[in-house]
């Protein structure tokens, strides 16, 4: 199959289709991970994205069903410069191939990522349209002219129902914005008892259950349009411990009357430097986000920001002042250490014992 990438300042990249025939419309990223393909396409929060990989080959150790981050690629769209058709790995059950056409997500291949991500890089995200079908620019102008980006993703990728993981342990009331399966083993292996509550769960239906403390997860889209999530945050504000990852640390500086503003081209991968100011110590860290914290929103909202960035200084970590409240902007699940961040879940379980203590 042909392939092409067409991005809404005219500019045109020609190349081979790989997974499934068809066209998809998204705003175009990169990612400057070298593994972790397979869990980057089943992340939710890549919903409504067509994923640049910045790494030259994609496929090599191919695909296993135990590493999904969730049940499906929400990805809308996958561009790579090279696909490996014969992956070497014990534990490889298909191609990358393969694994797009299953899932039904276009693939283009055989282009230069590497001016598509200086591309980016210069001009911001990218509204674009990818197809391996045989259309002609004017079709893929049309396309792209009449497909609106939505920006509430978050409301659309996570569970509609509530789901209970049992456990032993602290019960924790998990607000589902796209949350990542690894987030969930993390608070398994601790041996927390799991409520997993669909992105628009009310204030009263969480604490029917009395948790020891809150999780608001990973997600895709503008947190601005997290709504109800950001009313309900601020109402468990001084009820309950609150960890924060990613969309979820948006959310709860949006809660405390700061500001989320729209990058110009995010950080995605699992290659950045973060430094811990508390710890006086620097980490890798896996990255996938869009939007950041505006650090002058939150002065005198009795927030303190723990965690930078090392290469643009942007807040990577919170937290309140005299509250059990805490988050991340990257993702302390993600695994680039791979334990490196783990400390953050075992603070979680600190402070929800130690809220059950005070009670």
């Amino acid at each position: 199959m042909n392939g092409i990438l067409y991005l809404e300042d005219g500019t045109t990249y020609k190349g081979k289709g790989f997974g499934k025939k068809g066209t998809a419309v998204g705003e175009l990223v990169f990612n400057t991970s070298i593994t972790g393909y397979q869990e980057i396409l089943t992340d939710p929060s890549y919903a409504g994205q067509i994923i640049t990989m910045t790494y030259p080959l994609i496929g090599n150790y191919g695909v296993n069903n135990l590493e999904h981050e969730s049940s499906k690629i929400h990805a809308k769209g996958f561009v790579v410069k090279k696909i490996s058709e014969t992956p070497s790995n014990h534990m490889s059950e298909k191609t990358i191939d393969e694994m797009l056409k299953s899932m039904g997500v276009v693939g283009v291949y055989d282009v230069d990522t590497r001016s598509i991500t200086k591309k980016i890089r210069n001009a911001g995200v990218l509204k674009c349209v990818i197809s391996n079908e045989e259309l002609g620019e004017a079709a893929l102008q049309e396309i792209l002219n009449t497909t609106e980006i939505r920006e509430d993703w978050m409301k659309i990728v996570g569970t509609k129902e509530v789901v209970h993981i049992p456990g032993a342990g602290p019960k924790v009331a998990l607000v589902d914005f796209g949350v990542k399966a690894n987030i969930i083993r993390n608070l398994a292996y601790r041996g927390c008892d799991v409520t997993v509550f669909p992105a628009t769960v009310s204030y009263e239906e969480i604490m029917q259950i009395n948790p020891a403390g809150v999780l608001l997860s990973n997600g895709p889209g503008n947190p601005k349009a997290a709504t109800e999530a950001i009313e309900l945050v601020k109402k468990l504000l001084g009820k309950l411990p609150i960890f924060g990852i990613c969309l979820g640390h948006q959310i709860l500086a949006l809660a405390v009357g700061g500001d989320t503003y729209k990058m110009k081209y995010g950080h995605r991968g699992g290659n950045h430097g973060v430094y811990d100011i508390e710890k006086d110590k620097a980490y890798i860290t896996s990255q996938n986000h869009g939007y950041a914290v505006d650090p002058e929103s939150i002065r005198n909202k009795g927030i303190i920001v723990t965690h930078t960035n090392l290469n643009d200084g942007t807040i990577e970590g919170m937290k309140h002042e005299t509250l059990p409240v805490y988050s991340v902007q990257f993702h302390p699940e993600g695994a680039p250490g791979p334990t490196d961040s783990a400390y953050l879940f075992d603070k979680f379980m600190k402070l929800m014992e130690e809220e059950v203590l005070c009670l």
